[in-house]
């Protein structure tokens, strides 16, 4: 393995990403808000959704659905640097395609998030193509980065046509329970504009009917919800603080010493060399 290679994480033209490091990483959390289809070249990437996990591994193929919090973490291969290579489809990408090619899909869909993609010939192909541009961080132009995207939406419908509900549905998230949904996903840090679109609301309705569910705002609630969920796993679990506070959607681990203590009168730590 060649560790001179500086890790690295490239955007071009907010069209195609690039990542390569040498150690394992966690992404960031995030609100996806387009498709994106993502090819692991090398070591694996593991991605905690709302339904579950999924490891994508070497030479396969990931279509991701929009509207969706995910949390990844960036393993290297025992061999070799972690390389993975994702294109972004926006929706106005997809509709001006949809117009462009006389396509009208009026279902709604409902099935997976997350699939896991035939790697064949021609989709491994494109990706390779968009190396030299990413690797070397090569400029691209805008013409070209619509070009490539486009490229890449007409792969999906050829290999597979049932793709096209997937892709073409342009509705937005239905109204949905708030509560059972807060209860599922309190762990992602996501701003509270991303949980209102999600559970289909605006943020004023959702802020409404967040604090006829739980009577409190949900700010303050995701704050309680999850320091009572870090107590939980360090007193009944004998879980290391350290290991516990991204999972649990803190931002940073001072934050997670500062709010526990306030809350517990002790640290995390503290709390933990107590329980034992």
């Amino acid at each position: 393995m060649n560790k001179s290679i500086i890790p690295v994480t490239r955007v071009l033209e907010d069209s195609f990403v690039y990542s390569c490091t040498f150690d394992q990483q966690r992404g960031n959390e995030q609100f996806v808000p387009h498709h994106v289809l993502s090819f692991q070249i090398s070591g694996e990437t593991r991605i905690q959704h709302q339904n579950g996990l999924l490891i994508l591994k070497e030479n396969q193929i990931l279509l991701t659905r929009k509207n969706q919090l995910v949390k990844t973490l960036k393993i290297p291969a025992k061999d070799k640097e972690y390389k993975v290579i994702s294109v972004i489809i926006t929706t106005t990408a997809l509709q001006q395609y949809a117009e462009d090619n006389s396509i009208h899909e009026s279902k709604n869909y409902t099935g997976e998030k997350n699939l896991l993609l035939k790697p064949d010939t021609l989709l491994k192909s494109y990706f390779q193509s968009l190396l030299p541009y990413v690797e070397q961080s090569q400029k691209i132009s805008k013409k070209l980065a619509g070009i490539k995207t486009n490229e890449s939406i007409e792969l999906l419908q050829r290999q597979n046509p049932s793709l096209s509900t997937f892709l073409f549905d342009f509705s937005e998230p239905y109204k949905i329970d708030i509560e059972k949904y807060m209860l599922q996903n309190y762990h992602y840090n996501a701003p509270i504009e991303n949980f209102a679109k999600l559970t289909g609301r605006s943020l004023a309705a959702f802020k409404r009917d967040f604090v006829k569910s739980f009577k409190v705002p949900p700010a303050k609630w995701l704050k309680e919800k999850r320091l009572e969920e870090a107590h939980y796993l360090i007193h009944q679990k004998n879980k290391k603080p350290s290991n516990i506070y991204l999972d649990l959607g803190f931002e940073n681990l001072s934050h997670f010493y500062t709010s526990f203590k306030k809350k517990y009168g002790v640290t995390p730590a503290e709390s933990l060399i107590i329980n034992q």
